[in-house]
């Protein structure tokens, strides 16, 4: 299990400073239209992780390599790619590697393509069960062998008693090797924005149900008129 960062201090912080070490940073993005509350949330979040990132490396160690969910290039090149998908994890990783940390690259392109294509699919949705099911295990396929390059590529170049600091998105399943300690770097922040997307959520939820009954109560009544009218005319004989 990742260890989370408040739990440190009750440790013994020699004890993590041998060894292999992962920092997790989960992906929060803030597209440019996104409202501005979403947005000074999401500010607060990244500014949140460089602080704590800040005193993981006063206590237990700086960061050494840089990985990147969706990046399968190294160096400068893996941070433009880095750069151009969120800036914001971006200005952490340049200040890292400005610090003397080198970018790997933890994807391999052709694999991480074949799972987004599957994913693409699924979210269409289909009529057949048998189609659904098959698209379903390969989607499951090929993710298990994404999961498995990029933990394999953790553990081939981050070095004995490096630190390394990965960003990827929450609820991922990577299965870390055992040979490595993973801190978990979640930011008060974090929980804001998640009861934030929890609340636009349920007013979406609500605004569809009242649309719903609006158009409802609107259609009763045209049916109601359309009942009156015929209740008024004569019966022909």
């Amino acid at each position: 299990m990742p260890e989370e960062l408040g739990k440190i201090e009750k440790l013994e912080v020699e004890h993590f400073k041998q060894g292999k070490k992962l920092y997790l940073v989960p992906l929060v993005y803030a597209a440019d239209q996104a409202p501005d509350e979403y947005r000074e949330k999401c500010d607060r979040y990244w500014q949140e992780v460089a602080e704590q990132l800040a005193n993981l490396a006063s206590k237990i160690g700086k960061v050494d390599r840089v990985y990147h969910e969706s990046i399968s290039q190294s160096g400068e090149d893996g941070l433009k790619a880095m750069e151009r998908l969120n800036p914001r994890s971006y200005q952490i990783a340049r200040a890292e590697c400005d610090s003397g940390a080198i970018t790997e690259a933890v994807e391999d392109e052709e694999l991480f393509q074949e799972v987004m294509d599957w994913q693409r699919c699924l979210m269409l949705g289909f009529m057949s069960e048998k189609v659904a099911s098959k698209i379903s295990g390969f989607y499951v396929e090929a993710a298990k062998k994404r999961n498995e390059f990029m933990a394999r590529r953790i553990s081939e170049t981050l070095g004995e008693d490096e630190a390394g600091l990965l960003f990827v998105r929450e609820g991922h399943s990577l299965q870390f090797p055992g040979d490595t300690e993973v801190f978990s770097v979640f930011p008060p922040a974090l929980d804001e924005i998640h009861r934030w997307l929890r609340d636009q959520a349920r007013v979406g939820v609500e605004k569809v149900t009242e649309a719903s009954r609006e158009k409802t109560g609107v259609e009763i009544k045209k049916v109601e008129k359309r009942a009156k009218k015929r209740a008024k005319r004569k019966p022909r004989g």
